[in-house]
């Protein structure tokens, strides 16, 4: 079963879906734990203003993404722990899947329209395609 499961997180409202799944799940499986990873991509960090606050402000609105995540965890009694990584998202979480020995990647889907998703691909595409383990994506 699912004792080990990678909860890829970005802070949109799938990304909350498949927290709330990761959550269901895990509750149901006794010792099961889950690491929630946000990966900080450096292309849409450099888009995102920082006012006054600096660094500091910068690293609380992150946090502030994966709230309503972790909220999902503790309400289902689940231990969990956060993990939030730097890079392109997909390639980290492909990583992280794979040498982590996960037992499942639960994983929104952004939802890109399919211009984009057919130049860009996917993150979560991306992590289906290439992850060793089952991968389920929310939508």
């Amino acid at each position: 079963m699912y004792r080990s499961i990678l909860l890829a997180v970005d802070g949109s409202e799938n990304s909350k879906r498949a927290g709330r799944q990761a959550a269901q799940l895990a509750a149901l499986i006794k010792g099961a734990q889950v690491t929630v990873v946000y990966v900080s991509d450096f292309d849409e960090d450099s888009g995102e203003e920082v006012h006054d606050g600096g660094p500091i402000e910068f690293e609380l609105a992150r946090k502030k993404k994966i709230q309503p995540i972790r909220e999902a965890l503790e309400l289902g009694e689940v231990f969990y722990k956060v993990e939030i990584m730097h890079g392109r998202p997909a390639p980290v979480i492909i990583e992280m899947a794979n040498d982590g020995k996960f037992d499942l990647v639960v994983i929104g889907n952004r939802g890109l329209n399919p211009i984009s998703e057919m130049v860009l691909g996917s993150v979560s595409h991306k992590v289906v395609n290439h992850a060793d383990c089952p991968v389920l994506v929310v939508k």
